[in-house]
């Protein structure tokens, strides 16, 4: 059983940043795979960033170049670096972590694969 809490949303300027965090209690995230998600209204779940195995990293093509996913296993916390922020970038991001081992990285771009869930943290880009 893990617990997630994110962090670090809140309202920037397009061409801003945010840090978003995601401190995981009880098992230690380097055992999960983890992913972040985001979802703005309307919309569906979309998948954004992922980390899993020994450290890969795989992201959504609307934010590659701009975002980064990272794990600190000494503070089991999970980081989303977002650079230049666009508008079309507002959403609720969660973080999410999976036990489940797949050959292929393409399963943990969707959301399905995930065990559990944070609640979310608001970003907000401004035109």
């Amino acid at each position: 059983q893990v617990q997630l809490v994110e962090s670090g949303g809140g309202l920037v300027q397009a061409g801003g940043s945010l840090r978003l965090s995601c401190a995981a209690s009880g098992r230690t995230v380097s055992t999960y795979n983890m992913g972040w998600f985001r979802q703005a209204p309307g919309k569906e779940r979309e998948f954004v960033a992922t980390i899993i195995g020994g450290g890969n990293t795989y992201y959504a093509d609307s934010v590659k170049g701009r975002f980064t996913i990272s794990r600190d296993n000494t503070k089991n916390t999970v980081f989303l670096q977002m650079n230049s922020l666009k508008p079309e970038d507002t959403a609720v991001y969660y973080c999410a972590a999976s036990l489940k081992v797949y050959y292929s990285a393409t399963y943990y771009f969707t959301n399905q694969v995930y065990d559990y869930w944070g609640q979310g943290t608001q970003v907000t880009v401004s035109s």
